[in-house]
């Protein structure tokens, strides 16, 4: 049984980790064989793991499984974090990756135990070495990735064809450095008539972080020291990525000022020839009916390195008994052994046994980027950064406007610095 008490620390702290308190009724009974099971899935994504979760009810008949699904972001991870730290928690919950040092250290989340995984068929050999190793926090392992969701770079088939950027088999080329890609984004805009390239720059997404953190990964930059207790920030790179991709806009290769869901549609309709964003958006150009490929992004300032994030299964603080752990990893193993399914929205499996499956390789264009599983870049391993972190709200806040050009490269780099002294300057609310 897992003994680890929770501080009165850490259960206020656990309410700083997002913007709303615990709902009531978190709270349930138990019977022997019966899971509860949080997730953040909406959309697509909500209703492939409904599928999947059909498919443990059929192998399982005897498991009474319950799934919840909470909205994304703060709320969910401020009630994840409150049920952890009150004891009422589920038995299974998905984290990301990146949020899992604001987890681990305050006894949020319980320590997987090994031994019982091996018994569900569940190593380290099954998953990409980078992966498994930001699922252990001080040595412990606390987390089992499902997949990975990289920044990648789509394309409008039918432009770059025109502009003559498609292989022999009708697959865009390889683009490399910054004048290649600025040469490409010219001949699809000569096509188009408009615009190049399609960018998230506003709204309350995720796109501005992403492009930083994936580019500024390429030219070699760090955020933080070794051991994340101190600035490591390269203003000279950081001024060198957001004067390119500011650049891209002054010469009208890039799209001005727009959200997510503008550049979506946009891309949708055809108006550019390429999307920089988060593979997830799949099924809506399938659905559109559009001709488009998909490839990793592109290595602009150095290897082809992209910004990635995980999600990945938790055991929410709780006492369990070696049965009940058992009954989670075999939980963990039936999903996923079926993550074939989940690829089809676009995210990468992390169990390799499929990645490096047939099936998976045939499913197009969502096996077309999947090399970049060793290289993904998750945020830097501290408590302030991970998907819907203060470091991405604050941050993107500042890259959105230095990319499209509202914020002068100079003041943008001072805002940087400024952000991530005051963050390193916060104590984890939790530990």
């Amino acid at each position: 049984m897992s003994g680890r008490g929770v501080s009165r620390r850490t259960l206020l702290g656990a309410a700083a980790l997002g913007c709303a308190g615990l709902a009531g009724g978190c709270g349930f009974a138990r019977g022997g064989d019966s899971l509860r099971y949080w997730n953040l899935f909406s959309g697509g994504d909500g209703e492939t793991m409904k599928t999947m979760l059909d498919g443990y009810r059929t192998t399982h008949p005897g498991v009474a499984l319950e799934d919840v699904t909470l909205e994304w972001g703060d709320r969910y991870y401020t009630k994840l974090a409150m049920a952890g730290a009150a004891e009422r928690a589920p038995d299974i919950a998905i984290l990301h990756l990146g949020r899992l040092p604001a987890f681990a250290p305050g006894g949020l989340i319980d320590e997987m135990r090994p031994d019982l995984l091996r018994q569900a068929g569940i190593g380290p050999e099954h998953f990409p070495p980078g992966l498994w190793r930001r699922s252990a926090h001080g040595g412990r392992l606390f987390a089992i990735p499902l997949d990975t969701h990289p920044f990648v770079q789509y394309y409008n088939t039918d432009v770059c064809r025109a502009a003559g950027l498609l292989d022999d088999q009708g697959r865009l080329r390889t683009l490399t450095g910054r004048d290649d890609v600025r040469e490409a984004l010219r001949a699809v805009k000569r096509v188009t008539g408009s615009t190049g390239l399609l960018l998230e720059t506003t709204g309350d997404g995720v796109g501005p972080w992403r492009l930083f953190w994936s580019l500024y990964r390429q030219a070699g930059g760090e955020l933080l020291t070794p051991e994340g207790t101190r600035s490591a920030l390269d203003e000279r790179k950081v001024s060198d990525v957001l004067g390119f991709v500011q650049g891209l806009h002054e010469e009208g290769l890039a799209a001005g000022e727009m959200d997510a869901d503008g550049a979506i549609a946009l891309f949708s309709s055809g108006r550019a020839g390429f999307f920089w964003y988060g593979e997830w958006e799949v099924q809506t150009f399938l659905t559109a009916e559009m001709n488009f490929g998909m490839t990793r992004f592109p290595g602009i300032f150095g290897p082809p390195l992209a910004e990635a994030d995980s999600h990945a299964f938790v055991l929410p603080h709780r006492d369990r008994t070696d049965r009940d752990h058992l009954l989670v990893y075999d939980f963990i193993a039936t999903l996923l052994r079926d993550s074939t399914r989940w690829a089809e929205g676009g995210h990468i499996p992390a169990y390799l046994p499929v990645t490096n499956s047939d099936a998976y390789a045939r499913m197009h264009p969502q096996s077309e980027y999947r090399s970049v599983i060793d290289d993904v870049q998750l945020d830097p391993d501290v408590w302030f950064a991970g998907s819907g972190s203060r470091l991405w709200t604050e941050l993107n806040a500042v890259l959105g406007p230095a990319m499209d050009g509202r914020l002068r490269i100079d003041r943008a780099v001072a805002q940087i610095r400024h952000v991530i002294e005051d963050l390193l300057a916060t104590p984890n609310p939790t530990a």
